[in-house]
Parts: structure tokens; C-alpha cells; sequence
């Protein structure tokens, strides 16, 4: 089969674009041509990819989704595929893989003047061509509560949904040498072998909470937060967190990265991991946190709280976001080192009982079985 992947643009440390790399290199590997249509595409291109680079056009981000769109359906016609796999929302997919939440439910928290705005207008119709009843694309889920929300406000058929297990690399996974990685990731980072490790892994750091974390340890007691030590891992600007980590008075303990490959090294040394934010899908990062033995504190609006839930091994916060209890709940994850140790055998457990690491088969299963209709 000859298949087609939608997304608009590739960076390496992405959680969605890593989940596309792995479903294409799925597809691949059964032996079926893939084509990528992207906007802009940052790192190493796989070879056995054939990348075709839409033109961006347009000032807005609306603009130039909606000029891909007709790009695409333009190259498209003239070169037909066998399916067409988007990891963005638009018309004319076959399959649609949802990485983010539900646009609709968010627009629903919005003011009347937003709602008239054209960016708005766009992405309720471009979420409307996939999950409007009238097609048939077929939906990959990470969770259930990103059907609920569709359903709620498309009424889309249940018969259209397929929930994907998660699909960490087994890299991430708790193993005989994880503590000899631990004493040499900190021993090479220049960490103290008892400091308290907090570490969050994530791009966009407004919306993975990260001001919600300095915060957090800020609050602490001094003898206490002298202890910690907070790296955060992601793509995208640290500057007006390191000054507010500096306004906290917690500057020198706060230690930013730009996206890497040794995230396994990042948790296998750290002894919590803290996602408080905003808005989240899924959260990829709560599974191979968990899988690596590493006790999760996160915000209940993240998707894969759950798995926080199910394995015992964390705290999943209420919402609406409350920060004190943010606060009290880091305090007490690093005093009870009893919970701590449990929440760490947990996770352990967690990560080799459950199936978390079969999302790419899955998907493949799904896009193989569906054929274009246009």
C-alpha cells in the first residue's frame, strides 16, 4: 500500500511527532510506501521516507494550515494513495490519529468575541471534518476522555473510535542497571547522590505548568528545598522561567535542557517527576516516567492520569487546579520516604504488567485497514 501522512510540521522532541515517527516506521517496516506532507520538518529525514515539503503560505497559523490543506489535496489528485493518515485535523482523512484535546470543549471556556474570530472558525471546521457523523474517518484515541468530549460535541459514532494502548520505547523501562545510571547521570551533571531529583519533560512549558512547579518548590520549607534539585527538559524558551525561578529565590537549583535523546537517563536519576498542566491529552511522558520507576505528581486534566491512578504511584491533582495542594503534595512526596519507595516499587510494576508500549502496532493494524473513500 501506498500511504500518506499529514502532519504539519516534524521536530524530534515532540510528543505527537514521535508517535508519528513510530506509526510510520511501523508501516514501513510491513513493508508499504510511506509519503509525509509536511510544512517544516527540523532534524535527521528517514531515509526510506519520501518527505515532500508543503510550501508554508500565509501570515497566521490558520492561514497556513488551510493553504496546506489545498496543497495537499491538489498533490493528492494527482498522485493518488491508498490511505491518507492525518496527525492534524482536516478534511479528506481516512484515519486521524488525535494528539491533542478536543477544540470544541475548549472554545466552550472561551468569550463570545473569540468565538466570532476567523482562527477559531477554522479549526471547529477543520475538527468538524473528522468528526462530524456525515464521514468516515476513522479516530484513534489515546484516552477516554478525549471520545467523551468528541461525542459530546459531534455526536461522531462510537463505532469510529479505536483507544490505542500507550507506546513508550522499552528503553524507558526500570531495569538491573537503571541505578548505575542514576549515580552516573548525576555524577556527570554534578548532582549530589542524596539531593532530591525533581525532574519535568515536556515542550511548551506554559501549558505543561512549569511556573506551577517552581511554585511548588518554592513553598517548601528552607532546609527542605535547599535539598531539591528541578531539571526541566523541553523545546522551547527558559527565559522567563529562570526569572522567575529567580524572582522565587530557587535560581541556582533550577537547571533547564533543550530537547534531547537520554530522556531514560533524566528519569532513571530522578526521584519525582511533576507534570502539573494546563491542558494534555495524554501525556506520554507520565507513562515512561511510571515504566521507569519514577513516582508521578500530575494535574487530573492530563490524559494518562489515569495511569497515575491505576498503578498507585503518584498523585493525580483535582480541578480545577488548586496550587496549594500542588504545593502540599510535593512537600509530602519528599518527607514520607515510605510513600516515595512505594510509589517507586509501584510504578516498577506498573511499567511491566500493563501494556504500554504496543501504540505503533496498533495503529498500523487500523491504517492498513482502511482504504481512501474519496
Amino acid at each position: 500500500m501506498q500511504l500518506a501522512f499529514c502532519i504539519y510540521k516534524y521536530f524530534p522532541f515532540g510528543g505527537l511527532q514521535r508517535d508519528f515517527l513510530q506509526i510510520a516506521n511501523a508501516c514501513l517496516a510491513r513493508g508499504h510506501k510511506v509519503r509525509v506532507y509536511v510544512m517544516d520538518w527540523q532534524g535527521d529525514k528517514p531515509v526510506n521516507f519520501d518527505i515532500i515539503l508543503v510550501p508554508k503560505k500565509g501570515i497566521s497559523n490558520h492561514r497556513r494550515n488551510q493553504n496546506y490543506y489545498y496543497w495537499v489535496k491538489d498533490h493528492l489528485n494527482a498522485n493518488p494513495v491508498d490511505s491518507v493518515v492525518g496527525f492534524n485535523k482536516m478534511p479528506g482523512l481516512d484515519v486521524y490519529f488525535a494528539g491533542d484535546t478536543c477544540f470544541a470543549e475548549k472554545v466552550s471556556h472561551k468569550g463570545f468575541f473569540y468565538k466570532l474570530s476567523k482562527r477559531c472558525k477554522h479549526y471547529l471546521a477543520f475538527e468538524d471534518s473528522v468528526f462530524n457523523p456525515q464521514h468516515n474517518t476513522k479516530i484513534m484515541v489515546l484516552t477516554k476522555q478525549q471520545i467523551s468530549d468528541f461525542e459530546k460535541y459531534y455526536h461522531t459514532q462510537a463505532s469510529r473510535f479505536v483507544l490505542l494502548p500507550p507506546g513508550i520505547a522499552k528503553d524507558r523501562q526500570y531495569h538491573i542497571d537503571s541505578p548505575i545510571k542514576r549515580q552516573q547521570f548525576r555524577h556527570a551533571n554534578h548532582i549530589q547522590q542524596d539531593a532530591f531529583v525533581i525532574v519535568q519533560i515536556g515542550s511548551d512549558f506554559k501549558r505543561k505548568g512549569v511556573d506551577r512547579s517552581l511554585i511548588a518548590i518554592a513553598s517548601l520549607p528552607e532546609g527542605l528545598k535547599k535539598q531539591v534539585i528541578y531539571l526541566v527538559v523541553g523545546q522551547d524558551k527558559p527565559d522567563a522561567y529562570q526569572k522567575l525561578a529567580k524572582q522565587l529565590g530557587i535560581l541556582q537549583q533550577v537547571r533547564f535542557f533543550s530537547g534531547r535523546d537520554d530522556i531514560p537517563d533524566f528519569l532513571f536519576s530522578s526521584d519525582l517527576l511533576l507534570h502539573p498542566a494546563r491542558q494534555e491529552a495524554a501525556g506520554m511522558v507520565l507513562i515512561e516516567a511510571l515504566a521507569a520507576g519514577v513516582p508521578v505528581i500530575v494535574s487530573g486534566i492530563s490524559g494518562y492520569a489515569c495511569h497515575v491512578h491505576d498503578a498507585n504511584a503518584g498523585v493525580v491533582l483535582n480541578e480545577p487546579f488548586d496550587q496549594s495542594k500542588s504545593n502540599q503534595a510535593v512537600y509530602q512526596a519528599i518527607v514520607d520516604k515510605q510513600q516515595l519507595l512505594s510509589w517507586h516499587n509501584n510504578a516498577i510494576h506498573y511499567g511491566e504488567t500493563a501494556d504500554l508500549y504496543h501504540l505503533a502496532e496498533r495503529a498500523t493494524d487500523i491504517i492498513l485497514g482502511c482504504r481512501h473513500y474519496e
